[in-house]
């Protein structure tokens, strides 16, 4: 997966598919590590994401059980979706326009706070619910969720490359 300019995208093959997985695994579970049991176990908001996967397929005239909402949750989202995003949209650009400086960490942080906005903004609006789940405790649970699956994807992407 090396690149030939900072850039430059990944080449699109086996190799890169098994980082995104690695990496999106990895990132997850840091995101319901903290989202389902840290933050409750210290007193703050319990996430759900399944849930709010299920509310986007509910919404959509889709199946959505528990099943359909883990499956959103963890491998479209977590292994797919959002390693995607940063390997060939947000990352890319990031070096376009910044180079090399700031390493893996600040943009990482930077595309977890757009994965935030993304989910809680975004697609809670089009499942129904409130924008930003009114700004309520899970809103910041969740900011600091996101935030720490885009360190822990930007960290093991760089370890692996």
């Amino acid at each position: 997966m090396t690149t030939a300019t900072a850039s430059r995208l990944p080449s699109a093959g086996i190799a890169t598919l098994g980082v995104m997985f690695i990496a999106g695994f990895f990132a997850t579970i840091a995101f319901d590590l903290w989202g389902q049991l840290i933050s409750p176990g210290l007193g703050f908001a319990n996430l759900s994401p399944h849930g709010l996967a299920r509310s986007l397929l509910e919404r959509l005239g889709l199946p959505s059980g528990d099943f359909a909402g883990y499956f959103v949750h963890f491998y479209l989202v977590g292994l797919i979706g959002y390693p995607i995003g940063w390997l060939f949209v947000f990352r890319p650009l990031w070096r376009s326009v910044m180079g090399a400086r700031f390493g893996w960490f600040v943009p990482s942080a930077i595309y977890g706070f757009g994965l935030w906005v993304f989910a809680i903004g975004g697609i809670t609006a089009i499942a129904g619910l409130p924008l930003f789940l009114g700004f309520t405790g899970i809103a910041w649970v969740a900011l600091v969720g996101h935030v720490l699956y885009g360190i822990v994807l930007g960290f093991v992407v760089d370890r692996i490359e």
